[in-house]
């Protein structure tokens, strides 16, 4: 299952992407498929037929994961 994740890199914009699975705690890099600015606009520091990019770690202040559809319809309230 890929997630869709928000990389927040040091100095530059967010980045949206996909990964196959969350990043653990000995990772070094991560590899991002179809990175894309949050409008979806293409980052203008990397050339247009690049897929997937690596960044390392260490240059990542935090990655937030986004829910997908399947999740959102799963839980929901209850009200009886």
């Amino acid at each position: 299952m890929a997630y869709t994740i928000i990389i927040h890199i040091q100095n530059t914009d967010p980045v949206v992407g996909e990964v196959e699975e969350l990043p653990s705690a000995s990772d070094t890099l991560i590899a991002v498929q179809n990175p894309r600015l949050r409008d979806g606009k293409d980052l203008p520091y990397i050339e247009d037929n690049v897929l997937s990019v690596l960044w390392p770690v260490d240059k990542i202040n935090f990655i937030e994961v986004l829910s997908t559809r399947d999740e959102e319809e799963i839980i929901g309230f209850v009200r009886e």
